[in-house]
């Protein structure tokens, strides 16, 4: 009797909590699919669903002949995730390692070590580098498990370092650094798209189930005035520079007389975007517009146009270039050295022997106001609107501001400060017949099919002396070509140059060093109708003797205007024409 009974509660506990159980996982039923079931599906919803941003493909940048400078091609991430790879595709792992180009071990290490440290997080994924898609193709065609990639853009240079501190580059975050990339970089990069999507539990995209998507739009192309021909011929006679005289850098610039089209402009020292990070910082500065240097004896075209273009002198001028002081609003005046002495000679011969008591005794026949005004009108302690950005004023101070050595100093290219471009584009005054041009690089925005989007005109010249004043000094000029001036070795066989010298000395620690100089040479031709500008700025070049810039800069000048020539080929002006010929 016991024996029932007890039987009996046993089935009654078990049919209790069987009811229980069941109870309770009819409860758990109905509060996931009837009170949080909606919400539920919709985290699975959008766990399962995500959304993919397609990178758009960046826009080139062209030089003037529809060269490629900077270009965007394909490329894929590709990786392992050891997660998924399975012990019977090892034998595949060789094979893989080979396609990539990458060491058989490094490749199965990547695919075998499941866990970062013992008892660690799980990895899942690990990078084995960059390839293109007909590699990537080759690798996907294995079937190893748990290797995929991703398709994404690849910004390439490929002409490596050229003209690489006007292009700026894409640092590694993908953000535009310096240059055409980051100046226009709002035409360039495009608009990113984007897909709605859902996965599988791999995180495997389900492409049955796309929902929405909305397709990348590529970037513009830019085109530049830079001729990739001409920015070679620079960088090549830069290279040959920088391995004769070891200097600490160096800056070429070359434009269109009449235009300001900038043709090519470098430096040394340089870089290569496609590299960036391997080179020092101080690499990718443009030094054609961020640097300053006392310009020396270039500088003097200022002075001495300025008096052409008041009357104040002649060609024929004789100047008195042997005394040491003389007397300037009732007080004396020390005068800069000249190498030799020169005595009374004329205009003419001031200018093609760079005398510097000739310059400043030119300045003071001007005045404090006129030099400063003229200086000025010439563009020097004022951007020169450069269009890339990081340009610098460089320095000319007030009169006001001016003590009792800078009348005598400034003519001479002392107690002034200035950018290479900026002694350029007063060069390029004198070539454009007295209009000063302002830098043109930037040509035109287009799309895909070469339709214009936007188009950049060269902004309005300043006028700054006469067309008469400036053929008057390109003549002047180009007596500093001839071989009695200071720049015979930068003469052009069959063609007259005008130009002008300049070696000034570097202050190191407050001082005028002794040893420590930039040589500069700056002109254009033909002189009687002139077709281009060309610049040469080398900063403290080393060999046995002084390197003055008729020594230095005067035949890296010739050998590119030997180039353009060629190039270009252009003939030297009849002599019945005019002597200079200005739009």
């Amino acid at each position: 009797m016991k024996a029932a009974v007890f039987q009996s509660w046993r089935l009654i506990l078990i049919g209790f909590a069987g009811c229980a159980a069941f109870g309770a996982i009819f409860w758990q039923l109905g509060q996931l699919h009837l009170v949080r079931g909606p919400a539920l599906a919709a985290s699975a919803e959008d766990a399962r669903r995500s959304l993919v941003p397609l990178e758009a493909r960046r826009g080139d940048i062209r030089d003037s002949r529809g060269v490629l400078l900077a270009g965007t091609r394909p490329h894929v991430v590709v990786g392992i995730d050891p997660a998924f790879f399975r012990d019977d595709d090892l034998p595949k792992l060789p094979e893989l390692a080979r396609i990539l180009g990458l060491d058989t071990n490094e490749v199965k290490r990547a695919a075998t070590t499941r866990y970062r440290s013992e008892g660690g997080r799980p990895i899942r994924w690990v990078r084995l580098g960059q390839v293109d898609d007909a590699t990537y193709d080759a690798a996907l065609a294995l079937r190893v498990r748990g290797f995929y990639g991703t398709r994404g853009f690849e910004r390439h240079y490929p002409a490596e370092s050229l003209a690489a501190q006007i292009l700026g580059f894409i640092n590694r975050e993908g953000v535009a650094v310096m240059g055409v990339e980051q100046q226009m970089d709002f035409y360039l990069r495009g608009q990113p798209g984007w897909r709605i999507s859902e996965s599988d539990g791999r995180r495997r995209e389900l492409a049955a189930f796309r929902v929405r998507e909305a397709p990348p739009v590529e970037g513009f192309n830019v085109v530049l005035t830079i001729d990739s021909v001409v920015q070679s011929m620079v960088e090549a006679e830069i290279r040959a520079l920088a391995e004769t005289f070891s200097p600490d850098g160096i800056s070429i610039i070359v434009t269109e007389a009449r235009s300001g089209a900038v043709l090519a402009m470098a430096n040394y020292p340089t870089f290569d975007p496609n590299r960036f990070w391997e080179f020092p910082l101080e690499n990718q500065r443009n030094r054609a517009v961020t640097d300053s240097l006392e310009p020396g004896s270039t500088f003097k075209i200022v002075p001495v146009a300025a008096a052409l273009e008041e009357r104040l002198i002649s060609p024929e001028t004789l100047i008195h270039c042997s005394l040491p002081v003389v007397q300037y609003a009732g007080r004396s005046v020390r005068l800069p050295s000249d190498v030799r002495e020169l005595g009374e000679i004329p205009l003419t011969t001031v200018v093609a022997r760079s005398s510097n008591r000739g310059a400043a005794m030119i300045g003071m026949m001007l005045g404090s106001r006129r030099l400063h005004d003229y200086s000025a009108l010439f563009g020097f302690g004022s951007r020169t609107n450069w269009p890339l950005g990081g340009e610098i004023p460089g320095r000319l101070h007030p009169v006001e501001r001016w003590d009792g050595l800078t009348i005598s100093r400034l003519p001479a290219g002392y107690a002034v400060s200035a950018t290479p471009l900026q002694i350029h584009m007063a060069t390029a005054t004198l070539a454009n017949g007295g209009l000063r041009p302002q830098p043109y690089l930037l040509s035109r925005v287009v799309d895909r099919t070469g339709a214009n989007i936007m188009h950049f005109e060269p902004r309005a010249p300043v006028r700054v002396v006469s067309e008469e004043t400036a053929r008057t000094m390109a003549d002047l000029l180009a007596k500093v070509v001839s071989p009695e001036g200071t720049a015979r070795r930068a003469a052009l066989p069959g063609m007259r140059v005008a130009g002008k010298t300049g070696t000034s000395r570097k202050i190191i620690d407050g001082r005028y060093s002794r040893t420590d100089h930039f040589a500069s040479f700056t002109g254009f031709f033909p002189a009687e109708a002139p077709e281009f500008v060309i610049t040469v700025i080398v900063d403290n070049p080393r060999s046995s003797g002084v390197g003055f810039g008729g020594v230095v800069a005067a035949p890296a000048f010739r050998n590119i205007a030997e180039g353009l020539v060629r190039y270009f080929a252009i003939e030297a002006p009849r002599p019945e024409r005019e002597l200079a010929r200005f739009p």
